[in-house]
């Protein structure tokens, strides 16, 4: 069997440093209560049995993380990418074979697509999640593809477009997961909430 890893970013839980386009419309209080509830929400659909999980915070490794099989580390780079990129590599020089990376800010996000994507990369080099706004919510691969994060407009709409063009151009297989989206405004928040009410009042 494969030696499965997942990747997790999260930024760490501090006033003022998450969710910065949220908290314009909510508050720099409740947006980090909102971004600590999505954080519940993704290590809840995380399976244990799956692959080894690796969480790379964004300033330093905090006390209250208590997930015992949970290997901690700090993201490094000047940018998304940059940090994307050193997180696998790292991880991959480890011995893991297939490395599936995500954020804490896709609540649709479930159980299931992280076992798809693990699935797919049995038969493709590349998984991707697209999102709503243009980016994509996860990134898998089977091997080193180091060149999937250079060159790429972090924080726009063309990431998912420049990305999809990166593995054009290096003739690389790949399979998209269904399309969801992340939460950034409070806008997305509002959808959430109201879509998780109307579930919970179906069931």
């Amino acid at each position: 069997m494969k030696k499965n890893a997942l990747i997790v970013f999260q930024k760490n839980l501090i006033l003022g440093k998450v969710k910065t386009r949220l908290a314009e419309g909510v508050g720099e209080e409740k947006a980090l209560g909102i971004y600590s509830e999505m954080v519940a929400l993704t290590y809840k659909e995380i399976p244990t049995d799956m692959a080894e999980i690796f969480v790379y915070f964004s300033d330093e490794i905090p006390l209250y993380h208590t997930e015992k099989n949970h290997r901690l580390r700090i993201q490094i780079g000047k940018d998304l990418g940059e940090r994307m990129k050193n997180a696998l590599e790292e991880v991959m020089a480890a011995g893991y074979e297939q490395l599936v990376i995500i954020g804490t800010d896709c609540p649709e996000l479930k159980a299931h697509h992280l076992v798809r994507a693990f699935t797919l990369l049995e038969t493709f080099q590349v998984v991707l999640g697209p999102a709503e706004d243009g980016g994509y919510y996860l990134i898998g691969m089977n091997s080193s593809f180091p060149y999937l994060f250079d060159g790429i407009s972090w924080s726009t709409d063309l990431v998912m477009t420049q990305t999809l063009d990166a593995l054009h151009q290096y003739s690389l297989s790949y399979q998209l997961l269904p399309t969801l989206y992340d939460v950034d405004t409070q806008q997305d928040w509002e959808r959430f909430t109201l879509r998780f009410s109307k579930k919970k009042g179906e069931s």
